[in-house]
């Protein structure tokens, strides 16, 4: 599989997401829903973006106890998604269940990740706010080690921890990376970032790019200059 930029579609809803789109005529992407646009436009958002012929990384993030998330997971399955996330910090018999769940009768999925800690999650927040007295990097692995085990097929990192995944859990085990920047931009509220041609030879498989792309003056030659910076084509 090689590399490829997922543009963060993070618009309140459907007219502004399909204006956005509007700028990339005959460019098939991969885009991520997430949250915000998920819960504004529901299910038929997906199926109008895949009718145009992209990609989708769907971005819920579901942590919630097994049986739940097996349950969630086996309505999003019908959906025509390429990936799915959890939280890692759900545990692996959470994690196992949602494969259970995301697998058709025919034994197709799409593919699942697992989130380990938000890249806007620095040490100090990890610490004070939800008491884990271990340091970041080592509980990123673990998370991780943990997905693996459960078999699912990789993780949400910060591109800065891509090469110690790989090194833990194989280099088919895929590292998925937001918190990208160009240089010299704006950081906002992320806090572990990186540029895209860093991402690269750090060993992300994936860049998740949102405002860089969407909030640009030209998005499609920024879309383009994350490409160049970060794709093998």
């Amino acid at each position: 599989m090689g590399k490829d930029v997922i543009i963060a579609c993070d618009f309140s809803g459907t007219p502004e997401v399909m204006a956005f789109l509007d700028n990339f005529s005959g460019e098939k992407l991969f885009v991520k829903i997430g949250m915000e646009l998920f819960y504004g436009a529901g299910p038929a958002i997906v199926r109008e973006i895949k009718a145009r012929g992209h990609k989708i990384f769907l971005d819920l993030k579901l942590h919630d106890i097994p049986n739940t998330v097996r349950k969630a997971m086996s309505v999003l399955s019908r959906l025509d998604v390429d990936m799915v996330n959890v939280h890692a910090a759900g545990t692996k018999a959470m994690m196992e269940a949602a494969i259970e769940g995301l697998t058709r009768p025919d034994g197709t999925r799409p593919l699942l990740i697992a989130v380990t800690q938000l890249t806007s999650t620095s040490q100090e927040r990890m610490t004070e706010d939800i008491l884990i007295d271990r340091p970041i990097d080592e509980v990123v692995m673990h998370y991780a080690k943990n997905a693996c085990e459960a078999g699912l097929d990789g993780v949400v990192c910060s591109p800065l921890e891509a090469s110690a995944v790989h090194s833990a859990c194989g280099e088919k085990f895929l590292t998925v990376t937001p918190g990208i920047r160009f240089a010299g931009g704006e950081v906002g509220d992320q806090v572990r970032v990186t540029t895209p041609e860093k991402a690269k030879a750090l060993g992300s498989d994936f860049i998740v790019v949102g405002r860089p792309i969407t909030a640009a003056d030209d998005p499609v030659a920024a879309y383009k200059r994350c490409v160049a910076e970060f794709c093998d084509r």
